[in-house]
């Protein structure tokens, strides 16, 4: 029963909200976002609307670099949110000598967007970042997909979803992000082949229309095949948008088929728990921490030096 109950919360999925924000995380979640220090360029257009990238270069930084990429995607349940979520790790990795961009890209609040967009948007800004990477001064077998919540699922689906691709594009230039850094993301989206586990066949028709496609389209647990690009995934053990069950059965997964997939558990921890100004910010210190010890062992980071904080 609780098995059948576990996947049957995360198939009513359809708006998440943050929790118990603070004044600093609420300041945040303002759109238009507010993103001093950043170099804003538009990554894709469509129809009326503009998409940007928020880029944040390292101090350092010149055109003739071939640093790591780092590209964030906000949570908000491909409804709402803003690309300031992830500005304090944009300003973190930069320091650490990446590019760190936050992107922006469409939701249903604002331009009636179907989950099926949201993934669409995401592979248009990792395909632009490979794109552009000379001038952004990037390595374009170094680009890290990393978002929370809704934000962790579109990044998942960079690194493993086929498909959902925008038909103006490029299709040479992959749009797939070379790893992955996820925190509480969504990545069970479909019944398929769980059914003994989820009983309410209804729920996964109701959200049909929100997807915009096959729920398995957009499912990341349905794409596992051996060859992924490695991943780390944070998360609460006392999440109850995203159920911990339901990430510990796709990192187990994605070990099976013989993919570098950590899972990092944060006991007692609720949705949300990494953002910055998230109680005494102890939780997002710990995953920076452990986001940059990943990033070097995979060889996207040199290790820090004795005098870095």
């Amino acid at each position: 029963m609780r098995n059948q109950m576990t996947f049957a919360v995360i198939l009513v999925f359809c708006v998440l909200i943050p929790g118990s924000a603070s004044s600093a995380e609420m300041g945040r979640l303002r759109y238009p976002p507010e993103m001093p220090g950043a170099e804003a360029k538009v990554y894709k257009k469509v129809n009326n609307v503009e998409l940007k990238l928020y880029i944040y270069k390292p101090a350092d930084w010149k055109p003739t670099d071939r640093r790591s990429a780092i590209v964030f995607f906000f949570g908000g349940g491909w409804q709402s949110g803003s690309p300031a979520q992830f500005r304090p790790q944009c300003e973190y990795f930069a320091s650490r000598g990446m590019v760190a961009m936050a992107a922006d890209y469409r939701v249903g609040s604002r331009h009636n967007a179907k989950v099926a967009d949201c993934v669409a948007d995401a592979k248009s800004a990792i395909r632009w970042v490979r794109q552009h990477a000379a001038e952004l001064g990037v390595d374009s077998q170094k680009i890290v997909a990393s978002g929370g919540s809704a934000g962790g699922h579109l990044a998942a689906c960079t690194v493993m979803v086929p498909d959902l691709e925008a038909p103006d594009e490029d299709h040479t230039i992959s749009s797939q992000a070379n790893a992955a850094i996820l925190f509480n993301p969504v990545l069970i989206l479909s019944r398929e082949g769980l059914s003994d586990r989820v009983p309410r066949q209804d729920l996964e028709e109701r959200l049909r229309e929100r997807f915009g496609t096959e729920p398995k389209a957009v499912s990341p647990y349905h794409h596992i095949h051996p060859g992924l690009p490695p991943m780390i995934i944070f998360h609460g053990t006392a999440d109850t948008t995203v159920p911990f069950e339901t990430i510990r059965l796709f990192a187990e997964a994605m070990k099976k088929a013989g993919n570098r997939c950590e899972l990092v558990p944060f006991e007692g921890a609720g949705h949300g728990f990494f953002n910055f100004g998230r109680g005494d910010n102890s939780a997002y210190q710990k995953t920076l921490e452990l986001a940059d010890k990943f990033l070097v062992e995979i060889g996207f980071l040199a290790p820090k030096r004795q005098s870095e904080p």
